[in-house]
């Protein structure tokens, strides 16, 4: 059985392998990821099953390079412009209200103009290219070696 955990919530210390979470994400701290101006709250990671939610705060400007949806994303944007810069829709825009889910094995780059905030939903977090030919997670870490036992 895969067990999902937030990794900043207190309240779910003693709580049993069936119980409901409750998370209080106005109570975490915002932790900053590889990407300047990227921070994300881990609202839920289930390392085993490769799932991750995540509210995604990015600044006026930053940008999240070429990457790659391993499986399904989902995306519900809360504020600002989430804008494709790079890939086969650039200049697609997603706005406050809007949902966006992305097929496995769709390519980008996008950035915030004024800065956003979302709800990005992952089946399998996506896989970031750097330009030495490394392929990572959002934070960083070798995306096979974290990520590699997930179908996809």
């Amino acid at each position: 059985m895969s067990t999902p955990i937030t990794p900043q919530a207190k309240n779910h210390r003693d709580l049993g392998p069936l119980a409901s979470r409750v998370v209080h994400a106005n109570e975490m701290e915002w932790e900053p990821i590889r990407y300047p101006g990227c921070y994300v709250k881990t609202l839920m990671v289930d390392p085993k099953a490769g799932l991750l939610t995540v509210l995604l705060k990015m600044d006026a400007g930053a940008k999240l390079p070429d990457h790659e949806h391993t499986l399904v994303e989902q995306t519900y944007m809360l504020e600002g412009r989430l804008v494709d810069i790079e890939g086969p829709e650039k200049g697609l825009e997603v706005g406050p209200g809007e949902f966006v889910y992305r097929p496995a094995g769709s390519r980008h780059a996008a950035w915030t103009p004024e800065g956003g905030l979302m709800l990005a939903v992952f089946q399998v977090p996506n896989k970031f290219f750097d330009a030495d030919g490394k392929v990572v997670d959002l934070v960083g870490n070798d995306w096979v070696r974290k990520w590699g036992h997930v179908p996809a």
